[in-house]
């Protein structure tokens, strides 16, 4: 017996990845939130409630509520500039807005445009927050910062996928040209 795997199939199991990814990432980013609120305004033990990277954090509010403050603004914007993301992956799915007859489409390449914005976002505040973590520890305030651990790491990976994002965004552009000058021949 053989088992086909069709164009359907495979979009179905993206879109079923996705969601799980989006609400994975939204949880994480409302964990976030919620932790970094309670620690800063109710109860400083609270930095012991963050699961990854409280050693760093909990040192850094010892250290000044100003830096704790920023380091975990630049970890929230990443985390919900990930989660939009998927949420307009999971969007283009529920909306049915992929067409498999007409692949080249102004609304392909708008979300095509917007994951690269996003993507760019994402790049320069995990950027923003490697830079900011290297300055304290230069300031022989902290010791290193897991960067992994605080979902700031690989800015340069984010920054390279924009591009890529970009250029294909330029190219379903001149699909779309083409499909609509070979529409009006016919």
């Amino acid at each position: 017996m053989e088992i086909k795997i069709t164009t359907h199939h495979t979009l179905l199991m993206l879109q079923v990845l996705a969601w799980i990814i989006f609400i994975g990432l939204c949880i994480e980013a409302g964990a976030v939130i919620v932790n970094s609120i309670i620690t800063l305004f109710i109860n400083p033990a609270g930095v012991s409630n963050f699961w990854q990277g409280k050693e760093y954090l909990a040192s850094l509010l010892d250290l000044d509520s100003g830096h704790f403050l920023a380091m975990v603004l630049l970890m929230c914007i990443v985390m919900i500039l990930k989660s939009t993301m998927f949420y307009l992956i999971v969007k283009l799915f529920s909306e049915k807005t992929l067409n498999l007859q007409k692949t080249f489409s102004l609304a392909i390449r708008r979300f095509i445009l917007n994951l690269a914005y996003l993507s760019l976002g994402i790049g320069f505040f995990s950027h923003a927050g490697f830079k900011y973590a290297e300055w304290l520890s230069s300031q022989n305030a902290l010791a290193s910062a897991d960067l992994s651990a605080l979902h700031i790491a690989g800015s340069d990976v984010w920054l390279f996928l924009a591009l890529i994002l970009l250029v294909i965004a330029q190219l379903v552009k001149k699909g779309v040209e083409i499909q609509t000058e070979n529409e009006l021949t016919i």
